[in-house]
């Protein structure tokens, strides 16, 4: 007896570029920002992929067992966390803070970089990357609240801080109209300049500010170097994937048995929160905030580069319409509680960018509980102490290893590019490469211009980016093919081979 089939189930809906590319977040389409325009990448790599019962989550959204989380949550946190504790003991040292002060603000900055690397990793509605990031406090930023903190005042400062990050969020709806200015040869610039610029401030962790570095140090720091790379090449598994921390604890271990380096002495126990506002209530002048005011527009291009390049990494398609403003909002409001508390501009940094390139791991999860321990560091006031005490020429030599793979990893998108010489864009990346590499070859180059000229032209990072985009727009005008402003998107893959012929039988 035949019977009448029933209705066929619906097949699952074709994947949307865009959606739930965040590992099962809303869809581009409810995104903050407006579609994608012309030219720019679909979140997905194929519109064709439809969405399976049980499929595995993607490698950035996959969980990470707690054996191996944890140990790759420290190393993340030992990689970064000079930069927060050399920054506060620069503030603190330039404004004269009391010590019970100093150590507030350390346990405010701690706190604020591990909330900053939860935002990022975890995301909330419409806010952080939802990709492995961590947060720091900007070196450039830094220097220009100081810059104000001495010529008009903290409390000045902190007002300027604020109106920045206010400036940053109020600008985020128009940043999908001006993606397309960001393709793979803008891209790689930007990214090479920021490992470039970061193997400058490692070297300045070797020889110290005045740049003038003792035998011991340089070999420290060598030996450190050298431990990495051995246990990267000899190791497996999960202590391969720490070999950035087994060089920092092994540099430890040598500077205290070898005297090349020594440890300082702590002092604090027990739990301390940070004190709000330690400047004194805020006061907002607009010409006197004017260069952080410029500096939070001009992050947008180092953003953008830092979540197409992490994105990469973790083998996510870059969507910088949806991406980069969710990654822009997040460093917005860390830094406004940043400037409550204190601090300059929060930024999202390419620290641990180059740890996830060499381990191979891609969760977020890894950094958000790299970020847990943050929190916990900036409540422990002794711990965030002890870390400090770890030699300037050990963390500096680790972080040379990881600073220089992101300046490789630039000029991997920088081959996407057309370079054969017949086109512009040649022309195009060495004068932004020479833009953005004259602040740090010639430091005072600008130094006669006005502050705000000083505050973009200054920065390599963000000259060589302003640099590509500029040129990128005015010569590409006169390049008939224009291959190099492709939007950035993961190389072409060859064609499939046909499968050999069948032999009929004999």
């Amino acid at each position: 007896m035949t019977t009448t089939p029933g209705p066929r189930p619906a097949s699952p809906p074709p994947r949307v570029p865009g959606e739930n590319d965040g590992g099962g977040h809303e869809s581009a389409a409810s995104a903050d920002v407006p579609a994608a325009p012309a030219g720019v990448p679909a979140a997905s790599a194929s519109a064709s992929a439809v969405f399976t019962v049980g499929r595995p989550p993607e490698p950035v959204d996959a969980p990470v067992p707690v054996r191996r989380l944890i140990p790759l949550a420290v190393q993340h946190v030992l990689a970064m966390i000079a930069a927060p504790v050399s920054t506060v003991f620069l503030v603190a040292g330039t404004l004269r803070m009391p010590p019970d002060a100093a150590a507030s603000l350390l346990s405010a900055v701690l706190l604020l970089c591990g909330a900053g690397a939860l935002l990022q990793s975890l995301g909330v509605w419409r806010i952080g990357g939802r990709l492995p990031f961590v947060m720091l406090p900007g070196g450039a930023a830094t220097a220009l609240f100081l810059q104000i903190a001495q010529d008009h005042g903290a409390p000045t400062a902190t007002g300027a801080v604020l109106m920045a990050a206010l400036l940053l969020l109020s600008v985020l709806p128009l940043y999908a109209r001006v993606v397309r200015l960001f393709p793979p040869l803008v891209m790689g610039v930007t990214v090479l300049l920021i490992g470039v610029a970061m193997i400058r401030v490692a070297a300045r962790l070797v020889t110290g500010p005045d740049g003038t570095g003792e035998p011991r140090a340089v070999v420290l720091a060598a030996l450190t170097v050298a431990v990495t790379v051995a246990a990267y090449v000899l190791l497996r598994g999960v202590w391969r994937q720490s070999a950035v921390l087994i060089g920092m604890a092994a540099g430890t271990v040598i500077a205290m048995a070898t005297g090349l380096g020594s440890l300082t002495p702590v002092t604090g126990d027990g739990f301390a929160l940070p004190a709000p506002l330690p400047f004194g209530a805020p006061r907002f002048d607009l010409v006197a905030a004017l260069p952080l005011l410029l500096f939070s527009l001009t992050t947008l291009a180092e953003i953008t580069g830092q979540t197409v390049l992490n994105s990469e990494t973790v083998g996510r398609t870059p969507a910088p319409a949806r991406d980069v403003p969710r990654v822009a909002r997040a460093d917005a409001l860390v830094s406004l509680a940043g400037g409550l508390f204190g601090t300059s501009l929060m930024v999202t940094s390419a620290e641990n960018i180059g740890i996830g390139r060499l381990t191979g791991v891609r969760s977020r999860f890894v950094t958000a509980g790299a970020g847990a321990l943050l929190v916990a560091l900036g409540l422990a006031t002794p711990v965030p102490r002890a870390l400090a005490r770890i030699p300037e020429a050990v963390v500096g030599g680790s972080s040379l290893v990881v600073y220089a793979v992101i300046a490789v990893m630039g000029v991997g998108m920088l081959r996407r590019a057309d370079l054969s010489g017949t086109g512009t864009g040649t022309l195009t990346a060495a004068l932004a490469l020479t833009a953005g590499l004259l602040p740090l070859l010639s430091p005072g180059l600008y130094a006669g211009f006005p502050a705000w000229a000083r505050t973009v032209l200054g920065s390599g990072v963000v000259a060589g980016t302003l640099t590509a985009v500029l040129l990128t727009a005015l010569l590409g005008r006169f390049d008939p093919v224009r291959p190099h402003l492709a939007p950035p998107g993961p190389p072409p893959q060859p064609p499939a081979k046909k499968p050999p012929r069948a032999h009929p039988p004999a």
